[in-house]
């Protein structure tokens, strides 16, 4: 009897134990293992999610200069559940915010705790509203903290930078290309206000803090993004083309130093402007090059020893018929050696040394160029152009392609193939991404120096490099590329516009000139190009229009740079209006 009752007690002890364990392993449970969960839904249920914005990234030129930050904003949000006095609330927000007081009365009569009333209001219209509401003893609108996007130099720089849609996202530019590196990420807390819609802090919980953009740095240089932009701009109002666009890199790096085209745009403003002001013209226009492109059948001619420096080629006396067409120059010449065929320009001369290397061959130079491919600049929209196997040629082709027509090009490709002859015969990648840091300055990421392949030997470069210098020399048909004090080296291009309904337009053309200096050791490349413009007849030519702005970027650019003269001062030589 007496084990029977202890055997009951022990069971009913057992079951007691039991149940307490079981409860207390849920105590346990809820409060360790589903503490947060529970937090979390208690705190939806009582308390308001705000958004802690993340930063996003500045951007700034290679030097530190500061091309892109932020001003601080705020959200206007309102709490309708602490709304007393609608009508009074609302007459006094709608003189600060320019919101019609029905309006805000709509919003108010939702009833909901989160409502935003007015997005990137200045803070000293925010804190203007909020003095008038402590004055009124009014509550219920609040103001959270927000910055928008504010670019400097308003135009400058508008077509790399890019701009931000309502969103905040990247559109355009580096903002779109590197949106998630600058971007951030928002955090946000769970906050719970008072009987007067003030904030209780210590109630503040469940915070997840943001993280700022990384910061970014550009290959560009902001004085020279100046005189660049400000030589084109003057181009642009006495000229009236179509489009001008200019490019200077960096030949041995493949950087970026500056990049503009005209019509522009204010990325502060960019709802103001047309669409066609809003192209990047450097990567996204494609053109016939003209004479420019000559440097590739030269270049390609020496490098598989069809000539050499002594050879000669008949130049036909101005007038070659081939193919059932006749191909002419502006001049009549009959023997030329390579470098004269540079200098003045041979159109004939140039078909005359691809038709050596034969169609194979000319295209495997034109293609390692970097012609007919994307170049990979961490910029949006950047075409390949336009060359055609030799499969697809016609009769034609083999001498029309070597002085620029049938094949369509980008601004930014004929930079770097002008790169090539400056740096010894390397295609370098361009780039306008210099380096990546987090926002506390240390850097993530560096973007060193890419060649994309060796083109030609440096012998050969070297070659072509005297025949260039010879082209801005009496004689040449650049002469106004010149710089006082400075060896300069390039090439003229004068191109009849391609008609969208096929041939070319009368009197319409493309003028370029693409060049570097000191020659002897470049340290930029600069191309310029100017689309229909307005000038006397006859006198739209790249030597007499392009030319010209070219030496006056480079003259105030070797001042920039601090570049040492290495020639004395002379005056600088006419040209004559046969300059292509």
């Amino acid at each position: 009897m007496i084990k029977t009752e202890r055997a009951r007690i022990t069971l009913a002890c057992a079951a007691v134990a039991l149940v307490f364990t079981a409860f207390s392993w849920r105590l346990v449970h809820l409060h360790v293992a589903k503490h947060e969960d529970y937090a979390r839904m208690a705190a939806e249920k009582h308390s308001m999610r705000q958004t802690i914005h993340a930063i996003r990234g500045f951007i700034y030129d290679r030097n530190g200069e500061i091309l892109a930050t932020n001003l601080p904003v705020r959200t206007v949000v309102a709490d309708a559940s602490h709304i007393k006095d609608p009508e009074k609330l609302a007459e006094t927000a709608s003189k600060h915010l320019a919101i019609p007081v029905p309006e805000l009365l709509e919003k108010f009569a939702t009833g909901r705790k989160y409502i935003v009333l007015k997005r990137e209001v200045p803070e000293e219209t925010a804190m203007a509203l909020n003095r008038e509401m402590q004055e009124l003893k009014l509550r219920g609108i609040h103001f959270e903290r927000d910055a928008i996007r504010y670019y400097p130099h308003g135009e400058m720089l508008g077509h790399v930078l890019g701009f931000l849609d309502h969103e905040g996202k990247g559109v355009q530019g580096i903002e779109m290309t590197l949106e998630s590196e600058l971007r951030g990420k928002d955090g946000h807390r769970f906050i719970e206000r008072d009987r007067m819609g003030r904030e209780i802090v210590p109630y503040r919980g469940l915070e997840q803090p943001a993280e700022d953009g990384r910061n970014i740095y550009l290959t560009v240089d902001l004085g020279l993004q100046s005189i660049v932009e400000g030589e084109l701009d003057t181009a642009y109002r006495d000229l009236k083309p179509q489009s001008a666009t200019a490019i200077m890199v960096d030949p041995k790096t493949g950087g970026i130093l500056a990049m503009a085209t005209r019509p522009a745009f204010d990325p502060n403003h960019p709802g103001g402007s047309k669409p066609e002001a809003m192209k990047n013209r450097a990567i996204i226009d494609i053109v016939e090059p003209g004479s420019t492109f000559k440097i590739v059948p030269i270049a390609g001619a020496l490098n598989e020893g069809k000539v050499d420096g002594l050879s000669t080629i008949f130049c036909e006396n101005g007038r070659f018929a081939y193919g059932g067409r006749t191909l002419k120059d502006h001049n009549g010449y009959g023997y030329l050696t390579v470098h004269d065929i540079m200098v003045k320009s041979s159109n004939i001369g140039c078909a005359k040394l691809a038709m050596l290397m034969g169609g194979d061959k000319f295209h495997e130079y034109v293609r390692a160029f970097g012609f007919g491919s994307r170049l990979g600049v961490e910029l949006p929209g950047e075409v390949a152009g336009i060359v055609h196997p030799p499969a697809r040629w016609d009769k034609l082709t083999i001498t029309r392609m070597p002085m620029g027509h049938s094949v369509a090009v980008t601004p930014l490709q004929i930079t770097m193939g002008m790169a090539v002859i400056a740096n010894g015969g390397k295609l370098m990648k361009p780039t306008i991404v210099k380096s990546m840091a987090s926002p506390d300055g240390k850097f993530v990421r560096e973007n060193p120096p890419r060649v994309i392949r060796k083109v030609i030997p440096t012998t050969t470069a070297s070659f072509v490099n005297e025949s260039l210098v010879g082209v801005t020399q009496p004689g040449g048909t650049a002469t106004y590329a010149q710089v006082n004090g400075f060896l300069v080296a390039g090439k003229t291009g004068t191109a009849q516009k391609v008609s969208p309904t096929g041939g070319y337009t009368p009197g319409k053309y493309v003028v370029s000139f693409a060049g570097y200096m000191p020659a002897e050791d470049p340290k930029f490349v600069c191309y310029v190009m100017i689309d229909d413009a307005q000038t006397a007849p006859g006198l739209n030519y790249g030597g007499l229009v392009a030319a010209p702005i070219f030496a006056r970027i480079s003259e105030k650019a070797a001042r920039h740079l601090d570049l040492v003269p290495t020639l004395p001062a002379m005056p600088v030589a006419t040209v004559s209006a046969s300059a292509n």
